[in-house]
C-alpha cells in the first residue's frame, strides 16, 4: 500500500473521530431501515439526512488527515443534496422559517468552499507521495483509486436522480433507482478502501449493502416508493 495512512496509524483521537464519523454517516441507513420495517415500506426519517449531514462533514475531515482520495471525493460536495432535502422536508412540517433558510444556504456554501480546499489538498498530496513509487505499484495504486473514483460518480448520481425527483415532487422522494445505484457504487469503492486499510469507509460500505438490498425487496413488494 502507498499513499494513505493506514487506521491503526493514526492517533488515537483522530481514530475516534473517524469511527464516530462512520457510526453516523453508515448507521443512517439502518435507522432508515429500522423505520421503514416499522412501517413495512421504503421510508426515509428526517433523522436519515440529520446523520447524513453530519456524519459526511466529519467523514470528509477524517478523509483528509487519513490521506484518503476517495473519501475525500465522497464527501466533498454531497452536503449540498443532504442540506437541501432537509430544507424540503422542514418546508413539508412547516418548519422553515426564512432565518433556517437563509443560515442553512451559508453553511452549505462554506462547508463546499473547505470541501473544496480538502479535495485539493488530499489529492495533491496522493500525487507527491507517491510519484517516486515504481510504475507498476504506481499503476495499480491510481488504477485503483480510478475504480473509487468510478464507484464515487455513481453515488453521486444516485443523490442526484433522488434530488431531481424530490425537486419536480417539492418533497423528499427517494427512487429505486437509488438502490440499484446504491449497491453499484460500494462494490466499486470496496476493493480500494481494502486495498489501502480503510477501514471505516471500508466496514461501512459492508454493512450498508444488507439495507440495500432490504428496500429494493421492500419497494418491489409493495411497488410504491414513500418517502418522508
Amino acid at each position: 500500500m502507498i499513499g494513505g495512512s493506514g487506521f491503526s496509524d493514526l492517533p488515537l483521537y483522530w481514530q475516534v473521530i473517524g469511527v464516530i464519523g462512520g457510526v453516523a454517516f453508515y448507521g443512517r441507513f439502518y435507522v432508515q431501515w429500522i423505520v421503514s420495517e416499522l412501517q413495512k415500506r421504503s421510508v426515509f426519517p428526517m433523522l436519515f439526512w440529520y446523520m447524513s449531514a453530519v456524519g459526511s462533514f466529519v467523514l470528509l475531515l477524517f478523509a483528509a488527515v487519513s490521506q484518503s482520495p476517495n473519501g475525500a471525493l465522497n464527501h466533498a460536495f454531497n452536503i449540498v443534496v443532504y442540506a437541501r432535502n432537509l430544507v424540503l422536508g422542514w418546508g413539508e412540517k412547516g418548519a422553515l422559517s426564512r432565518a433556517r433558510y437563509y443560515v442553512t444556504h451559508a453553511v452549505i456554501v462554506a462547508v463546499v468552499l473547505l470541501a473544496v480546499t480538502l479535495l485539493v489538498y488530499t489529492w495533491g498530496k496522493e500525487i507527491h507521495v507517491t510519484k517516486a513509487a515504481p510504475s507498476s505499484v504506481l499503476w495499480l495504486n491510481w488504477t485503483l483509486i480510478g475504480l473509487g473514483g468510478l464507484g464515487s460518480a455513481l453515488f453521486a448520481c444516485r443523490f442526484l436522480l433522488q434530488w431531481l425527483v424530490s425537486e419536480a415532487s417539492k418533497k423528499s422522494v427517494v427512487p429505486l433507482a437509488f438502490w440499484y445505484l446504491s449497491i453499484a457504487a460500494s462494490l466499486l469503492q470496496l476493493v480500494p478502501f481494502l486495498y489501502r486499510q480503510e477501514w471505516v469507509f471500508a466496514f461501512g460500505l459492508l454493512a450498508n449493502l444488507p439495507v440495500y438490498a432490504r428496500n429494493l425487496w421492500l419497494m418491489h413488494h409493495h411497488k410504491e416508493v414513500a418517502p418522508e
